[in-house]
Order: C-alpha cells, then sequence, then structure tokens
C-alpha cells in the first residue's frame, strides 16, 4: 500500500517546483522501471504489484524503500491511466558539463517546449550515441513525467545540461551546424571533422535571433513536397542520421 504521505509527495513530482525543492523525479511502466533498476541511479523508494516483486525480487532490493501495492494505486498517483507494474521515486542527478571531445556531437536546445519533443530527442541523441543535450533555461524540464514516458530508459544515458547558451557558443571552437528551413542541405554536407554543436529551436519560432548569431553553418533537411515543416524530433533524426552517416560513426 502506498502510504498517505508517499502518495502526497509522488503527486507533487507531477510539478517542476516541487521536483526542483525535493530533488526527486518519478519513473513508471515495467520497462522503465527495469532499466533503471538495472542502472546505477539511486532508488529512494519503489512501490509494485505483486507481479513485478515476484518476477523481479533480486533486483527490486536495489531501492531503499520497498512497498508492494495494488495497480490501482500506481495508476492514481502516476501519470500513466494503465501501470499495473512498478513506480520509482528517484534522485535527481547533478551533472557538470565538460567541453567534449573534438569527435563528439553535442545536441543543443533553444527553447523546445514540448515535453513529448524533448522525450523523443532524447531517444534520438541515445540511438546516436550522443550524450550530452544542452538546453536553454527555458526549455522543458527533463525530469517532467511526460518526458520521461517518451524518452524510454535514455533518459538514463543521456545528460542534459540546462545553462545560458550565448556563452557556451561565443567560446565555441568547434562547428555550431543550426537546423533552418534553408541553408545547406543535410545530403551533401562536406565536414571537416565528425563532431560539433547541432542547434535545434524553438517549435513555433525556430532558432532565435541571437542564438543564430553564433550559428556558423545553416542546414537544411531538403523538402519534395508541400508540407510547411518537421516536427523538431524527426527533424533531429534526419540530420542525426546524416551528420552520422556523412562524418563517420
Amino acid at each position: 500500500m502506498i502510504s498517505n504521505k508517499w502518495a502526497k509527495l509522488i503527486k507533487s513530482l507531477h510539478l517542476k517546483k516541487h521536483r526542483k525543492a525535493e530533488q526527486l523525479f518519478f519513473v513508471e511502466g515495467e520497462k522503465a522501471v527495469l532499466e533503471l533498476l538495472q542502472s546505477d541511479w539511486p532508488v529512494v523508494a519503489l512501490f509494485a504489484t505483486d507481479s513485478f516483486l515476484n518476477q523481479h525480487t533480486a533486483l527490486c532490493q536495489r531501492a531503499a524503500l520497498l512497498q508492494n501495492c495494488s495497480a490501482a494505486e500506481l495508476e492514481k498517483v502516476g501519470s500513466f491511466s494503465s501501470n499495473d507494474a512498478a513506480l520509482a521515486v528517484v534522485k535527481i542527478p547533478q551533472w557538470h558539463f565538460t567541453p567534449p571531445a573534438p569527435t563528439d556531437w553535442v545536441l543543443v536546445l533553444d527553447s523546445i517546449n514540448d515535453p513529448g519533443n524533448l522525450g523523443t530527442i532524447i531517444r534520438i541523441a541515445d540511438w546516436y550515441g550522443i550524450r550530452h543535450i544542452l538546453c536553454s533555461e527555458d526549455t522543458a524540464d527533463a525530469f517532467n513525467p511526460k518526458v520521461i514516458a517518451a524518452a524510454k530508459g535514455s533518459f538514463l544515458r543521456v545528460q542534459l545540461h540546462y545553462q545560458p547558451l550565448l556563452p557556451l557558443l561565443q567560446a565555441a571552437n568547434r562547428p555550431v551546424y543550426g537546423a533552418y528551413l534553408g541553408g545547406e542541405s543535410v545530403h551533401q554536407l562536406g565536414l571537416p571533422q565528425s563532431g560539433g554543436y547541432i542547434v535545434l529551436g524553438n517549435e513555433a519560432n525556430g532558432i532565435s535571433d541571437a542564438v543564430g548569431r553564433h550559428v556558423s553553418r545553416k542546414i537544411t533537411i531538403p523538402a519534395f513536397g508541400q508540407a510547411e515543416s518537421l516536427n523538431v524530433g524527426i527533424a533531429c533524426a534526419i540530420i542525426c542520421d546524416n551528420l552520422r552517416r556523412l562524418g563517420g560513426a
């Protein structure tokens, strides 16, 4: 059973201000919780159904607090409409961004607002071996339940760093590629090296003028039809795939 104290805490973690104050977030659903338990992330509390506990007894012992509960309780405190497995309360990690190796790609997000888009971008970064994402301070919170759900287990392997983008880009000593509706085709880029920054802009307004002044190369995904634009997550995947293909894996 989930006590009133824990139920109140978990419900509060739906909101960014409480996640920030408590330095906690939650992960829910069988696959995501299993990936979490197989990692070295500190699990403060685990609430799980008897079925989940019986199948994964050893892994569940990693949690500092372990309690069995019903699926109905998980659904009441979490964000999923259906969850017959588990929910974990986790400490928010503290990451420090250091300049990447010359061959590394780093994503830079300029005011990405939609949690679903952010979660998708995290998953794409994981697929293409990108370990760091730099986020403007007004980008969606990485530990929003919708972000965690969309990222699947990829949030465990990709570090997000929230900081002012301008000082970092001003000091960049490597290419800064910006995704625009007009620019060099990603199909035909000649890359002098296999790493750099990839800037993706706001869903409605694109890359801001201030950030855009530090973009050294504007790139675009050529269109062959009449659609006005692409979803930022889809654009991210296409750009990453082409840069990996042209620049070497």
